[in-house]
């Protein structure tokens, strides 16, 4: 999935349809609140983020993704009308993974779009991650249940995915808190249970591949009793 955060409707209209001819999923948003809600819901395996943009500029959006644990290496190329050298600088110091200025055409940014992902994920997209009949595809931010796919919000995602990279070993509360929350989260411990049991009623009958392991934390496994 490609997130294209754009204002002007010409150039949306025009990025989706030559992403979407290229085999890509993606979707458009004209303005940061659409964006921010979809990324509650699912974060993308790349980002085109426009520059002059309403509500907030592309830069702030940019520094607050790169101070996010969850989308700190989320690739990122800036699409904007800006063409000095200071601009460009700006934008890559900021965290940009590239910079193409307008007009482009989709050749040059289907191209650059394949090339940052290449650098990010491998030539083999990532790899899946298995825990009994539950998939989790790193790279497109996916889960599965079978063939089914399982719409969870980014705090359940990345639950489940620290979790099922370390499948079979017990992770305490507190080093869940950290790497989900943040090391500096001052919430209640309970956000973690309630996260837990919302991410169980999700995957449904494959609930059980999150054990609890009283006093100590969670654990994911095969889902075997």
């Amino acid at each position: 999935m490609i997130y294209l955060l754009e204002d002007d409707s010409g150039i949306r209209n025009f990025v989706l349809y030559a992403l979407r001819s290229s085999g890509f999923e993606a979707e458009g948003f004209e303005a940061p609140s659409a964006f921010y809600t979809a990324m509650a819901e699912r974060l993308p395996d790349l980002l085109l983020l426009d520059i002059m943009l309403p509500e907030e500029d592309g830069i702030s959006i940019l520094k607050k993704l790169r101070a996010d644990g969850s989308t700190r290496k989320l690739p990122i190329i800036l699409l904007t009308a800006k063409t000095t050298e200071f601009d460009k600088v700006t934008g890559l110091d900021s965290g940009a993974d590239d910079y193409i200025t307008k007009p482009f055409g989709a050749m040059e940014l289907i191209s650059r779009i394949n090339a940052l992902l290449r650098r990010a994920y491998g030539s083999d997209g990532g790899s899946r991650l298995t825990a009994g009949d539950i998939t989790l595809i790193p790279s497109r931010h996916e889960v599965l249940r079978g063939e089914e796919r399982l719409v969870l919000t980014l705090k359940e995602y990345e639950l489940l995915a620290a979790l099922m990279k370390e499948k079979g070993k017990v992770i305490s509360r507190d080093e869940l808190l950290s790497r989900v929350w943040g090391y500096d989260f001052t919430g209640e411990s309970r956000t973690l249970d309630v996260h837990i049991r919302t991410l169980r009623a999700k995957l449904g009958e494959s609930g059980g591949i999150i054990e609890t392991v009283r006093g100590v934390g969670y654990r994911a496994g095969d889902g075997d009793d």
